[in-house]
């Protein structure tokens, strides 16, 4: 198993918050990596200075593991002195109120924070339920599928075609990879959401879920969507709202500046992970994949996706900019500063830059502006733009969300 950027983060979090809650889609690697968390003994403040007691790990969807909760704050008040990961915590949503009394308990009495590790699937659920009842308490991190930055740069390709899941990215064969990522899609939506409360048929959302991966980076049209599933435009936002919810699918606002022209108004939707999407398309390989219409769609979204997950997350949402005419960014960051950077993608090895961007620039007036394309080059190409590698960009943004020593 391949080690995850956001071990450290982990640790960091448990050393400040009574509990975290680490949120991501199914198979993304939440399990392994909080199993090696427990196993290690990390928690209690993430205290590392002195002998620390293996974790605790409950998997809530296992019945003996739940019974062990049906009184809950008696087991464990038994465990305190150990880090208690609890996987699938949306199957006992009464736990949340427990969990409340035994860390204010713990407050009160000065002891280290630290205990609790909270799995979910970045359910809608999870995310209410531990916002009502563990407010100012929990600190939350997302953790994704495979980036750039966790692989080496010789199968950046087979990561663009796969996607992040590791079980994708890790296949043997396209065959197997291709294979895996079908049936995770089949269980998101015959097992997975109907689990999470909505009662929508999984063909229907199928339909839907491939609408999108066509229309990939397109601007949101409820009506166009609705009309061809026969549904509501209310209906189709909630289908679109559910997919977001499950960090399935990024919804990317657009940026509005003070500028005498008509701009987008409708957010951008991406089909998050570019495995899932190709597999939605019927995409087998890499090969066939450079051959097909929505390559340079699919690796927009791909760059997007790293970008946006390697950006300090402490400020405003990313964006896009775009005027009536075309006039366009691609993506707009916000780094520490503050300061703006504005980023157009490109998949060839010799991108050119449009009139359309540098236009856009003199609307937005960023501090920054990159070509981030598919070579590993660095230079610039004057009006203060440098063209980028993919790699490079997401590490010097990574680097910024890091305190200095």
């Amino acid at each position: 198993m391949i080690p995850r950027l956001l071990r450290a983060e982990v640790e960091e979090h448990l050393r400040i918050f009574p509990a975290v809650g680490l949120v991501g889609p199914r198979q993304v690697g939440k399990t392994t990596l909080a199993r090696a968390l427990a196993e290690e003994g990390a928690g209690e403040a993430g205290d590392r200075t002195g002998p620390s007691r293996p974790g605790l790990y409950l998997d809530l969807e296992n019945p003996a593991h739940l019974a062990r909760l049906t009184e809950g704050s008696g087991y464990l008040e038994q465990v305190r002195d150990r880090l208690v990961v609890l996987d699938e915590i949306h199957r006992a949503p009464g736990l949340f109120r427990e969990l409340r009394g035994i860390i204010d308990q713990r407050i009160w009495r000065g002891e280290r924070a630290g205990q609790f590790l909270i799995l979910g699937s970045a359910s809608p659920d999870l995310m209410r339920q531990s916002g009502e009842s563990l407010a100012g308490r929990i600190g939350y991190l997302e953790l994704g599928p495979l980036d750039v930055r966790e692989v080496e740069q010789s199968r950046l390709m087979r990561l663009w075609s796969r996607g992040g899941f590791p079980p994708s990215f890790l296949a043997p064969t396209d065959e197997a990879s291709a294979l895996w990522r079908e049936n995770f899609i089949r269980t998101c939506l015959e097992r997975d959401i109907p689990q999470l409360g909505p009662r929508i048929p999984a063909e229907t959302l199928r339909r839907f879920w491939t609408m999108l991966a066509h229309s990939q980076g397109g601007l949101w049209n409820a009506s166009t969507f609705a009309r061809s599933l026969g549904v509501e435009g209310k209906t189709v936002s909630r289908y679109v709202d559910l997919l977001v919810d499950l960090l399935l699918v990024r919804r990317l606002r657009p940026i509005h500046v003070n500028v005498r022209k008509r701009l987008a108004k409708s957010p951008r939707t991406y089909v998050r992970d570019s495995g899932v999407l190709h597999a939605l398309l019927g995409i087998p390989d890499a090969d066939y994949l450079l051959g097909h219409p929505v390559a340079g769609a699919s690796w927009e979204g791909f760059a997007i996706e790293t970008l946006i997950r390697a950006a300090p997350d402490r400020l405003s949402p990313p964006g896009f900019y775009r005027t009536a005419t075309g006039v366009e960014i691609d993506l707009i960051l916000e780094v520490p500063g503050p300061r703006t950077w504005a980023i157009e993608i490109k998949r060839g090895l010799a991108p050119r830059i449009s009139k359309g961007f540098r236009i856009a620039l003199d609307d937005v007036k960023p501090d920054r502006a990159f070509v981030v394309y598919g070579g590993d080059d660095r230079y610039p190409v004057g009006a203060g733009i440098e063209v980028i590698g993919l790699r490079e960009l997401a590490t010097e943004l990574a680097a910024l969300g890091r305190p200095e020593p």
